[in-house]
Parts: structure tokens; sequence; C-alpha cells
């Protein structure tokens, strides 16, 4: 066994003092080798002598400048002489080089924190948590090592106080406009989100796989009569139709609608047939296709005039939805209960039908159905010709405004907040 393995052994066996003076030896033969120079460096910190630890990780980091673990312990020594941006600087270069360095990464939010970006700290801490739970750590105190344990309780309250503050704060144009009881039920939601509170909805069918909203009616299907829009909507359905008519020969604007064959295979069944369910969007994650907009000018002053459920970067959703002969849509869930989703039925061959929370309706053409999403539902088309609906969100009608303007401003934060954490 080389004198490198001997240390690593002796280190692995708790027999620190044996190890420390092996790696002194190895440098005495090897004075670049970096895990000696990571060990001597920590060695010398934890004896106080911080200038001789910085010299020698430093020559660490000189010497293999794509090791995480060299980087990492530059920032902890910078750290301990009281130099928080380079501690900040030394970790982001740790987590950069290795992003699963899990430890790298709290002590990267800790440094932040400390220097005063709370919110990128935040976001930090919250990608150490999730990646490290993903693999079985962090998840209570016996999968925490026992000094870890107070930085990652306070990485915790970290994440979940800065989170419910950052959302809270989106709320206060809105109180002042609309009052301080406005948004009672938006601040229940935010308590269910946040794990705090744990209402359920009131038919058991319902479940909301991103955010439920307390205190709204509870029903598969949307009675007609609350959307004064439908008569004026249905009226536009043979000149919508029309436009579709033109668009059907050609595959130009025409987008699948889950984006991988993966995706699709877990969500679509064929009969006698591979399935395909595509479309012509109108809006898609919330943005406009202006294109197809501009090809079926009648559909998109239809839509206009609809109370669609806005939310930047994430909806709404409005297409010419395309299933073609055979294909069923197997049944899944909606995110929220503060959105609706509306057909218009355009092209219905026989044996085509929507199944929400197990109460089966069969489209007819030109009639709206309205339903929400967050009951299991599927839909198929068993015919040899192909369905196509004008699918759209709408807010649930029993949101109020200040309400409607609330949850856009709390999904849109919470999307930002998910995409800083993914791309930290």
């Amino acid at each position: 066994m080389n004198l490198e393995d001997e240390a690593q052994r002796l280190l692995g066996e708790g027999r620190v003092a044996e190890a420390e003076e092996a790696f002194h030896r190895l440098l005495e033969i090897s004075p670049d080798n970096v895990r000696a120079l990571n060990a001597v460096a920590l060695s010398s910190a934890r004896t106080g002598d911080l200038p001789r630890a910085l010299t020698l990780i430093e020559r660490a980091v000189r010497a293999d400048p794509q090791d995480p673990v060299s980087a990492h312990h530059l920032g902890r020594i910078r750290d301990s002489m009281g130099d928080v941006a380079a501690a900040v600087a030394a970790h982001r270069s740790a987590v950069r080089l290795r992003p699963d360095f899990h430890l790298a990464r709290i002590y990267l939010a800790e440094a932040l924190e400390r220097s005063g970006d709370r919110h990128n700290g935040v976001i930090q801490y919250a990608r150490a948590l999730q990646d490290a739970q993903a693999g079985g750590r962090w998840l209570n105190p016996a999968t925490t090592p026992e000094p870890l344990r107070p930085l990652i309780e306070h990485a915790v309250l970290a994440v979940r106080s800065g989170r419910r503050e950052a959302f809270a704060a989106l709320f206060d144009p809105l109180l002042k406009r609309y009052g301080p009881f406005s948004l009672e039920r938006v601040h229940r939601a935010l308590d269910l989100y946040m794990n705090e509170a744990s209402d359920a909805p009131s038919d058991p069918r319902q479940k909301p796989s991103f955010l439920f909203f307390p205190g709204l009616p509870t029903t598969a299907y949307f009675d007609p009569m609350l959307f004064d829009w439908i008569p004026a909507f249905e009226a536009d359905t043979m000149r919508i139709r029309d436009e579709l008519l033109g668009l059907l020969p050609s595959d130009a604007g025409r987008e699948r609608v889950f984006d991988s064959d993966d995706i699709e295979r877990v969500n679509l069944r064929g009969v006698n047939q591979a399935p395909s369910w595509n479309g012509y969007y109108f809006f898609r994650h919330g943005e406009r296709r202006d294109e197809n907009c501009s090809r079926c000018p009648v559909t998109a002053a239809a839509l206009d005039r609809l109370p669609l459920s806005r939310v930047r970067d994430h909806g709404p959703e409005v297409l010419f939805s395309v299933f073609t002969p055979g294909t069923h849509l197997l049944p899944h869930r909606g995110v929220t209960n503060t959105r609706l989703v509306g057909h218009l039925p355009l092209i219905v061959p026989a044996d085509c039908a929507l199944n929400v929370g197990g109460e089966i309706h069969a489209w007819r053409e030109g009639k709206v159905v309205v339903f929400d999403d967050t009951f299991e539902h599927e839909a198929w088309n068993r015919s040899d010709s192909i369905r196509v609906v004008l699918i759209f969100d709408l807010w649930n009608p029993h949101l109020t405004e200040a309400e409607r303007a609330a949850v856009a401003d709390l999904i849109a934060a919470i999307g930002d907040f998910r995409h800083g954490v993914e791309t930290a």
C-alpha cells in the first residue's frame, strides 16, 4: 500500500492524527499531491493557522483547478478568515465543477445569506435540500450527520420562511387596492401549498396536483348558466369550424401536445393503430401563437372575449385539439381548481366522449362544456375519423377579481422559484 492509500485508510478508520502525519510525509515526497494538500490545509485550519491553511489550499487549487473538493475547502478557509465574498466565489466554483456537491452548495447558501443576498441563499438552500433528499439524505436526523444538523435545520427554516415572505409580499398591492379581507382564501391556499394547513376538497374525487384553492364549489362539470359568454361563443361555432377546416389539410402550425415519445407512451393508447394527440395552438404556456391567431381571426377574436386564465409562463393553453382515430387519452389530473377547462366541440364523430370524475359526457358539436380537470378525467375517440374540439383554460367563476390577480401572481412566482432552484 502506498503512502497516499495508507493515509486515506487511517482517515477512514478515524485515526485522524496518524492520517495527518502520513499526509505531511506524503507532501515531503509529492509537494503537489492534491489530497495531501487538502488534508494538511484542514489540519492547519483546525489548529488556527489560517494563513498556512490558505497557502496550502491555494496550492491544491492551482495543482488541479477542476477539483471541486479543493474549491470547497478554499471556501471554508476563506469564510473562516472573514472574507465572505471570496468564500462565495470558491463555493460557487465547487458547485459549478460538481453540481451534486450538496455540502458545498449548503455552505454556498450560508455564505450568500451572510453576505446579505438572502434570496439567492434561499435558492441554493432549496436546491441542496431537494437534491440531497432525492438521494435519501438529510430527510430527518437519522439521515443527517450530527455535525451538520444545525445547518440543515436552518436551511429548512430559511427556505420555508423565505418562500412564504416572497410570496406573501406579492399580495401587498392587491390588499391596498381591494381591502384587508379580500385575499383570505388566497392566504389559506398558500398555507395549504406550504403544508402549513390540511384542508381537503369536499369531494374526494377532486385532487389538484399542484394548488388547491379552498372555499370554491366543487363539481366535475359546471352549469353553463354560470358563464354569460357561452351563447355568443357558441353562435360563432360554424365560422370557427370553417377556419379549422382551412387548417386541417396541412400540418403547418400543428404541434404535439406531449413533446416526447416517453410521455406519449405513458398517457396515450391506440385502438388498432398508434394514437396521436396534436393541435393548433393559439396559446401555449401562456404564450400567444401569433401566426395561428392571424390565420384564424374569427377564432382569435372569440377567444379574446373569454375570461381566459392568464398566468405568465403557464397559461392559458388554447388549441384546436385533434385526436386521430382510435386515440385514448388515459386518466390524469389537472394542477389547480382555480382554473377550469372549456371545450367547444367542432368535429365529433360517433363513439367519442369525455369522462370527468366518473361522469361521462358525449360531446355535441357547437355545445360548450366546462369542467374541473382536477377531477380524474380521460377522453377517447373510438371512431375511424378525427375528432377536434377547441380547448381553452378559464378562471373558475367563483374567484373574485382580486383572487384571480393574486393567484396569477402566486403561480408565476412559484414557477420562478422552481426555475431558480432547477438552474442554480
